[in-house]
């Protein structure tokens, strides 16, 4: 006969760790009725993994009853004090509940008695009846149930890490046993459950004494025996506490339960009602993830067919015409170098596959992969494009990209892998690459031909299922265009653009780094002479106990582990000893080589001497570009040293130049275009310092040569933080001016300028009765916090609705300028090349005499690049580096 085992689940304990693991995302997890759904996810996760851990052959899940147990009529304030339940986490038990009935795990609650008793009882009458007990919570307090029978798992992280208790590990992590933990609660006390134990004694002392004497009991009868006077005395005197401390933290294992074992008998998930369940919960990972389900929702994955294509048998592929999909099969994400696995081409009426690479030379896929009459439907189209390339093939004529529609439909939810982007679009044909590649370490290719090349063609296939569906939402959203002539183009100008890769001098780079590394060393000295003595400068405890113990400065912030080291918190006592500006400078010049001069030289080629970065198209919420491998948008401008980096960034011959052009104050253009507001607009139409000008008004200053440079900085502040939902107290700490008078700042601005006082306001509605911001390429940030009842949430909500439109109309205008300036250098067949996009700012490399034709080619392309009501201004400066670009 199979091993009894029996699998009890701390059914409050569990929701409230699933629901506080997820609390940052809590918006996101609802369901289309609103409900919120983020405990109900992380308790199925939670019970996923348990499950399959387990594999019990009974299960019950244990619910409190209510507030008031046999353990509150002993001491009225037993877990007294508590926070109040969230609601959002009220609303979702009886969903737990019905969860758990559809998984077929019985639930149960008793009157006067808590979850712990029900456990403890049922735990009890199975070890003597030969079952294998596993216990499932995040409450410590149950690990007094251990024995050689009886496993009590914590749930230690998030919803994933579990932690199992047996008597030995109790022992050895603990240093007493199982049943000694209620001595030492009884002694310490448990602030969560509002018990008091005896004062002044925590845990190390509890654990001591229990060690020593054994139980509580046998420390009263021995108590003369006890060392030190003071903790006599609390112990004397807290004794009846002592006592009844350890009443309350044992847990009854002789409740008056109304079921027994033979009543918990699991026999798996109803299937029909889980989906039923899912579908109602919104939650389509599960769906995707169930076996069995007779749901098409929960669809089996789809029987695929295909052939392998090789040298014989490629004249099959002239029947391929009209639309393709297409996809090279890569591990790793950086495609300039990952390796090829193999790849799929065709359409729903013949799959063709293969391992071997070296096919893509041949003219018949070569030619079909370049003919522009032919559509291409991929996933990640940059990617794509650039791996072809590797193969000196130009993919042609890109239609549809599915990883660039979904980040349109929503950006909230971004990922790379494509099953679960098809998840995001309800279909489910599809496994995600880490159960069929694995993960870390472990990925790699399966060797099976059939188990790889099925995956690939059911990718290629969600891909072809999807198009249609995805389009028309695009359609429906008012996003085909952006769809089409910005984010598709753009994925062409970024793969050329990576493609081609910028110079690298190493010999400038190893310069710098022996120039760092020397003056780093006297920054070391100098530390160690103020210090008194030499310490790891980089030990956050070590730093900690030198400043505020030893040099006594003052203590701003303590963690758990010490003092706080932190770079606010440093800045904040900068000034106070010279030491301190110099552990700011020592960070700062060892992050610089580490992260940016040994950093960048590990992302250099060998065959080129450049860096070829990646453009991450699809991550950010705003629509902007982000850089890695490496972070060119990332390398520090603000320090001497931080700049000089670029110096080792160099046109390609060297007769040529670095050519760079940057938008003046965009977003500021962009917020007196949307806001319509006449005075802000009448400045930059006169070319007035926007800034000055809003001094002038504010100030109510003569004209803006009455402007001093610090109120223009105050003007400045006001400026960018007015339309971010700045408050006077930001306002106040940015600017240094008093709370009062930075509200009348704010006040002032908004009478000065009740175009942009109307858009803050008439963006929040706007995403209040929609959802979403959107730019005025209509780009949508999604934003379910704007109705949330949490204040901060909300908050935050209402901000980037008022920068999200203004944020992402920049990064709007500066890529529709790329698209444009990419088309006419080529028209004009120049030799100039873009390389960079630097935030606001485009940088090319160019012969010495093709700099003029840059000079009014770039600025006029830029400033046309869309039609507002205030003038586009655009500053361009060249040089031999990227550092000695002329400014």
């Amino acid at each position: 006969m199979a091993d009894k085992k029996l699998l009890l689940i701390d059914g409050n304990s569990l929701t409230y760790k699933a629901f506080f693991a997820l609390f940052t995302s809590l918006e996101r997890f609802t369901n289309e009725d609103g409900l919120h759904t983020s405990a109900i996810y992380g308790f199925n996760r939670m019970l996923d993994d348990i499950l399959k851990d387990v594999q019990p052959t009974s299960a019950l899940a244990a619910f409190d009853a209510g507030k008031t147990t046999f353990r509150t009529k002993m001491y009225e304030d037993y877990k007294a004090g508590r926070a109040k339940m969230p609601d959002e986490l009220r609303e979702q038990f009886p969903f737990v509940m019905d969860l758990l009935h559809d998984r077929g795990i019985k639930t149960y609650e008793l009157k006067n008695y808590e979850a712990d008793d029900i456990i403890g009882t049922l735990a009890k009458e199975a070890s003597k009846k030969g079952y294998h007990v596993t216990i499932i919570t995040g409450d410590r307090d149950l690990t007094q149930l251990c024995s050689d029978k009886v496993t009590v798992a914590i749930s230690k992280k998030g919803v994933s890490e579990i932690e199992k208790y047996t008597p030995s590990f109790v022992k050895e992590t603990m240093g007493i046993t199982p049943e000694q933990i209620i001595d030492v609660k009884g002694l310490q006390g448990d602030n969560s459950d509002n018990y008091p134990g005896v004062e002044k004694v925590g845990p190390k002392t509890a654990v001591k004494l229990i060690q020593q004497f054994g139980s509580i009991e046998n420390l009263y009868e021995h108590i003369d025996e006890v060392s030190g006077k003071k903790l006599k005395e609390h112990l004397i005197r807290d004794k009846d506490q002592a006592l009844l401390s350890k009443k309350l933290a044992t847990i009854d294992r002789d409740a008056p339960l109304t079921i027994s074992l033979s009543d918990l008998k699991y026999d798996g998930a109803d299937n029909d009602k889980l989906v039923d369940f899912y579908k109602k919960m919104n939650m389509k990972s599960f769906l995707r993830e169930m076996e069995g389900a007779s749901n098409q929702d929960a669809e089996k994955l789809p029987d695929v067919k295909y052939t392998v294509l090789t040298k014989d048998n490629l004249d099959e592929l002239d029947q391929l015409s009209g639309e393709i999909v297409f996809n090279i099969e890569m591990l790793e994400e950086n495609y300039h170098v990952a390796p090829f696995a193999g790849f799929v081409i065709g359409n729903q009426n013949h799959w063709y596959v293969s391992r071997d690479i070296d096919l893509l030379d041949d003219p018949k896929i070569k030619n079909i992969l370049e003919n522009k009459n032919i559509k291409k439907n991929v996933f990640d189209a940059k990617a794509q494009i650039v791996a072809a390339n590797r193969e000196n093939i130009k993919l042609n004529s890109v239609d549809f990209d599915m990883l660039l529609a979904s980040y349109l439909l929503n950006t909230l939810d971004n990922s790379n892998d494509l099953a679960k982007v098809a998840n995001r679009h309800n279909y489910y044909g599809v496994k995600p690459d880490s159960e069929v590649y694995g993960t870390g370490k472990k990925k790699e290719i399966p060797a099976d031909d059939h188990v790889f090349f099925t995956h690939i063609v059911r990718k290629a296939l969600a891909i072809d299922e999807l198009k249609d569906k995805m389009i028309d939402d695009l359609k429906k959203h008012n996003q085909l265009d952006l769809y089409r002539n910005m984010e598709v183009p753009l994925s062409y100008v970024l793969s050329e653009m990576e493609i081609e890769g910028i110079t690298v001098d190493v010999d400038t780079l190893e310069a710098l780094k022996s120039k760092f590394t020397e003056h780093l060393s006297e920054i070391e000295q100098a530390i160690y002479q103020e210090a008194g003595e030499e310490f790891n400068i980089g030990s956050p405890k070590q730093l900690g106990e030198i400043l505020f113990d030893k040099l006594k400065l003052p203590v701003v912030k303590k963690t758990k582990t010490g003092y706080s080291t932190s770079v606010d918190v440093l800045e904040k006592l900068a000034g106070l000893n010279p030491i301190i500006d110099n552990v700011l400078a020592y960070r700062q010049l060892s992050k610089l080589i580490s992260t940016y001069i040994d950093g960048i030289k590990k992302d250099i080629y060998s065959r080129d001497h450049k860096v070829h970065t990646r453009y991450l198209q699809t991550l950010t919420q705003t629509g902007r570009l982000s850089s890695v491998d490496p972070n060119l948008q990332n390398i520090p401008v603000r320090t001497e040293e931080g700049r000089k980096i670029r110096e080792a960034f160099v046109p390609r011959h060297k007769d040529w130049e670095l050519f760079s052009s940057d938008y003046s104050q965009v977003e500021l253009r962009v917020l007196a275009a949307i806001s319509g507001d006449k005075n802000m607009q009448e400045a930059f139409k006169n070319g007035e310092d926007i800034h000055a000008a809003t001094a002038r008004r504010i100030f109510e200053l003569p004209s803006n040569e009455d402007v001093t440079s610090e109120l223009r900085r105050q003007a400045k502040a006001v400026n960018f933080g007015i339309v971010y939902g700045i408050s006077a107290y930001g306002l106040a700490k940015n600017t240094g001016i008093s709370r009062k008078r930075a509200q009348e700042f704010i006040d002032k601005y908004f009478r000065e300028y009740p175009g942009v006082k109307k858009y803050t306001e008439d963006s929040v509605k706007f995403a209040e009765d929609h959802g979403y911001a959107e730019t005025i390429m209509k780009r949508r940030r999604y934003l379910p916090d704007i109705n949330s009842k949490q204040f901060q949430k909300r908050s935050f909500a209402e901000r980037t609705a008022m920068n999200s439109p203004i944020q992402g109309s920049a990064a709007d205008i500066v890529k529709v300028a790329m698209i444009r300036m990419q088309r006419e250098l080529k028209k004009r067949g120049l030799k100039a090349t873009m390389l960079l996009q630097i935030h606001d700012e485009l940088i090319f490399e160019a012969p010495k005499d093709e700099i003029p034709v840059l000079e009014k080619l770039v600025p006029s392309i830029m400033d046309s690049a869309v039609d507002l009501d205030v003038p586009l201004k655009v500053e361009s400066h060249y040089g031999p580096n990227w550092y000695d670009i002329k400014k």
